[in-house]
């Protein structure tokens, strides 16, 4: 087996593209997170990627992009991701993590972690969803609109509000909100979209991460005195509504799977879960 190590997300995605796309849904982040990297190469510092090829054909794949954890793409075989997780622990012994799907990521995330004479622990289990056609659900009072970059203030404060409820490690990315909220304004494949009732925002869904043929929604937002009236679902299904309107042939998304509300909201829309991916995170033992 050959270990490539492409220098940037097109070629990266050239070289892989044939192992993620024969399942969007599954690998949608390394392909959604690559697709971002190729409109705009200056999202982060540091990057990172590795594409294991056996005669001719790419059989493992990952990326990084610092100081997050490592995507891992769905591998071939189990011979492709031990070569693939030999090559990463030779370049980036240093991970502070992994995510991926079952049932790799587990094998992925004990080997890493040992090599690096640390332990590893879930820090997050996530429902991977995909979507083809909204089902009718019952519509609450108030309207859908895009955000702009008027609604800055507001997105910062929403945004920082759900990494700091959701995410297992926020301050990595509430630091680098106001990067993300340029990238999302001046990309055609993202954006962020709120719920107003009575003329007031109540809820906030984003999207991005464009795959060859479908998208991924997500953070959801609601804040907690505007919860369970119907703003998220209401606002997810219009959304996906539209980006499927807008020529995309699914919709993905990630949900906890230990919040049995959102899983079952999206459901009720029309996601099914396609698996199930899980993040773990590398400690001093």
């Amino acid at each position: 087996m050959e270990i490539l190590r492409p220098d940037d997300a097109p070629s990266f995605l050239r070289l892989a593209g044939p192992l993620l796309e024969r399942d969007e849904a599954r690998n949608q982040l390394p392909l959604g997170i690559a697709g971002t990297l190729s409109e705009h190469p200056d999202a982060y510092d540091l990057v990172r990627f590795w594409v294991v090829v056996h005669q001719g054909a790419p059989v493992a794949a990952a990326l990084r992009t610092e100081p997050y954890n490592l995507v891992l793409a769905d591998p071939s075989s189990g011979s492709a991701l031990d070569a693939l997780l030999e090559a990463i622990i030779e370049d980036d012994a240093a991970l502070p993590g992994v995510v991926g799907n079952l049932p790799h990521i587990g094998t992925a995330a004990s080997i890493l972690s040992t090599a690096a004479r640390r332990e590893s622990e879930i820090a997050l289990a996530q429902g991977v969803y995909e979507l083809t056609a909204v089902r009718e659900v019952p519509r609450v009072s108030g309207t859908a609109r895009a955000a702009t970059p008027e609604d800055r203030e507001l997105l910062i404060a929403w945004l920082t509000a759900f990494s700091y409820e959701a995410l297992p490690q926020p301050d990595h990315d509430v630091a680098r909100l106001g990067q993300t909220l340029d990238t999302r304004f001046s990309s055609e494949g993202a954006g962020f979209w709120l719920w107003e009732d009575g003329g007031r925002p109540v809820s906030l869904s984003g999207y991005s991460g464009p795959t060859p043929t479908g998208i991924r929604i997500g953070p959801v937002y609601t804040p907690p005195p505007r919860r369970r009236r119907g703003y998220a679902t209401s606002l997810v299904a219009e959304q996906s509504r539209w980006l499927l309107e807008r020529g995309h042939r699914s919709c993905f998304l990630f949900t906890d799977l230990s919040n049995s509300t959102s899983n079952s909201i999206y459901a009720a829309i029309g996601y099914r879960r396609v698996c199930e991916s899980m993040e773990y995170r590398f400690r001093d033992a």
